[in-house]
């Protein structure tokens, strides 16, 4: 089958707590399908904006890169509404559990898994670090790879905090995303996207910044 797939993208905006501080954080939704059927990727904050992009669509899954609850917090909320389930690496359910305790996701994240949408396949990346469960999708057809906190344009996440490791995210930027060609582009969970041609020669400077 033909891939008709595009990607849509939408910013919401919320608050990110962990460890007992909070801050306002804007987070990149991203929606790949076509007219018919959609994933979403992250769904953050804003539970009717999300249905709102998806629209008359059948949602097939709603996709989460890692449990931080600014990227799970309307994941149940968009379930409910549309009946599609929530995927999660299980590594994360530590992590799902602080934001949403009486609530399971609906299935889990596995490394080499696809998901398929609208005659694309997006590959699930284990790539630990910014949380034990952490995931990217990898959709060759697309050119793309949607990174959540685990690369972003400048470096890696952040690893300051419960459950994060700055030399396990260094060891998955290197081995899984930094081996995708040059061209692909990165995705982001927050802020603007770039490519893995332009983050590449940087990763030993990032390394002894220790960042």
């Amino acid at each position: 089958m033909a891939s008709n797939a595009r990607i849509d993208h939408l910013v919401t905006s919320g608050t990110f707590s962990l460890d007992g501080g909070t801050w306002e954080v804007d987070n990149n939704v991203w929606i790949v399908g076509d007219d018919t059927e959609a994933i979403v990727i992250d769904a953050a904050h804003d539970a009717d904006a999300i249905a709102a992009a998806v629209g008359d669509r059948e949602l097939l899954a709603i996709v989460s890169t890692h449990g931080h609850d600014d990227h799970i917090d309307a994941a149940p909320a968009l379930a409910a509404r549309t009946g599609a389930p929530v995927l999660l690496h299980p590594d994360d359910l530590m992590l799902w559990k602080q934001r949403h305790p009486e609530l399971s996701p609906n299935g889990e994240l596995a490394d080499g898994q696809v998901i398929s949408v609208a005659g694309t396949d997006l590959r699930v990346l284990h790539t630990p670090g910014h949380s034990p469960g952490a995931v990217c999708l990898y959709a060759p057809d697309l050119g793309t790879v949607f990174s959540g906190d685990t690369l972003f344009q400048g470096g890696p996440g952040a690893t300051g905090r419960s459950f994060s490791d700055f030399p396990t995210i260094i060891t998955s930027i290197r081995e899984r995303l930094l081996s995708l060609p040059d061209e692909t582009v990165v995705r982001t969970g927050h802020g603007d996207s770039t490519t893995i041609g332009d983050e590449a020669p940087h990763l030993e400077e990032w390394i002894s910044r220790g960042h």
